[in-house]
């Protein structure tokens, strides 16, 4: 017993708390993703089972190598809760399926999903669902559609979304609409009179509105028109890697007062300004082998061999998002939006969703409170899905009176 002491005392002058092994902050990420439930903002699993042949082409419960979503994954990365991206590409807007039809399709795989697999898997709703869940050891599952071309300019459809439960909508993807303007449009107009009524009615019905791939005037004329707290999905920040995807601090600046939160996205061009420079020069690489009538093998083997050099996001560039926005907005303010399975590249050390307590404990080597890491977690979205459902409630009562 004396020896078991002195060398306890021993590790302790060694490895000061700062400065513990690394897995042993990866066991202590562990104990804590046992208290709280992990919620990541964004998963694109639906569309790439889709793109695979639907559900019968997938075992979700047995490992899958070229996915980077599983439940073994899930499991190995304590997630406690996730919101399953219903992607409408958009595409949609002028052939193939309407894109409403195209949501309720991606709605109708992420239930069945979650059916299929019930002693992992289970549907929720509210934040109360989430802790409930969490409790009998079950992983969450909350729709978020992205792209609100999906409600087709139509308020009705917007609330027969929110019947089905969809917990959030991305105001829109890539492209933009008569309605609200997207991050890859050059021009400044924000929300119209319409896209504004559209924020209300989310409001009215509990369904977050989100403002990942929008343009920086949408973002402000949301902020200023939500009655609830708004979210980023899958956003970082700007200051550290200048992409028009990522919030700016003027933008971040508009969030506490709001109460929303903004959930880091993993997307290497998202988090690491080497990446984002390089990826822009490997477009004009292309655009110019084309314009010079080089032959697409030629142009392939050229593109491929720029590739090979391209510089590597790391997990701690991830991690430093995340201070960089505790930082500017508070620690109340911050989540985890991965975009997993909706990107093709990802960060060194964060392949898949199994290596979330890889980031937790990076952020505990960082000096982070126990307390503080279940806020960005999963507590802060917890409080964020709760004040939506409470604004909403409040909303109509008031109008039955």
């Amino acid at each position: 017993m004396f020896r078991r002491l002195l060398l306890a005392l021993f590790l302790l002058a060694v490895y000061p708390s700062t400065r513990l092994p690394a897995q042993d902050f990866r066991a202590q990420a562990l104990r804590i993703l046992k208290t709280v439930p992990l919620i990541d903002g964004h998963n694109d699993i639906p569309d790439a089972i889709r793109q695979r042949g639907g559900l019968d082409s997938v075992d979700f419960a047995s490992p899958q190598p070229k996915l980077m979503t599983d439940i073994p994954k899930l499991r190995a990365g304590a997630v406690g809760g996730q919101f399953w991206a219903a992607y409408v590409p958009v595409t949609t807007m002028d052939s193939g399926p309407h894109p409403a039809v195209y949501a309720l399709e991606q709605i109708d795989l992420i239930k069945r999903l979650c059916a299929r697999y019930p002693r992992d898997l289970a549907m929720a709703y509210s934040a109360a669902d989430v802790e409930r869940h969490f409790k009998a050891g079950k992983i969450s599952c909350l729709i978020g559609i992205e792209g609100g071309h999906a409600i087709e300019n139509s308020l009705g459809t917007l609330r027969m979304f929110a019947a089905l439960g969809v917990r959030y909508i991305t105001l829109t993807h890539w492209r933009s609409l008569s309605w609200a303007t997207a991050s890859t449009d050059t021009a400044r107009r924000g929300l119209s009179a319409f896209g504004r009524e559209v924020v209300h009615e989310m409001n009215r019905l509990g369904i977050l509105v989100d403002l990942s791939h929008v343009n920086d005037g949408t973002m402000s004329d949301a902020l200023h028109a939500a009655r609830a707290p708004v979210m980023f999905s899958h956003s970082s920040a700007r200051a550290l890697t200048h992409h028009a995807r990522d919030v700016p601090d003027s933008i971040l600046r508009l969030v506490p007062p709001n109460g929303g939160i903004v959930m880091v996205n993993f997307n290497p061009g998202f988090v690491s300004e080497a990446v984002r420079v390089y990826e822009d020069s490997l477009e004009s690489r292309a655009r110019a082998l084309r314009a010079a009538g080089t032959d697409s093998a030629t142009r392939r083997d050229s593109v491929q061999a720029w590739q090979a050099r391209a510089p590597k996001a790391t997990l701690q560039q991830v991690a430093d998002h995340i201070d960089y926005l505790r930082r500017v907005v508070g620690v109340d303010h911050v989540g985890l939006g991965s975009d997993f399975d909706g990107i093709t590249e990802v960060p060194v050390g964060l392949e898949d969703v199994s290596k979330f307590p890889d980031l937790i404990a990076e952020l505990l080597r960082r000096g982070w409170t126990e307390q503080d890491v279940r806020k960005v977690a999963g507590l802060n979205v917890l409080r964020v899905l709760s004040d939506a459902e409470r604004v909403a409630a409040a909303g109509n009562a008031k109008a039955r009176r």
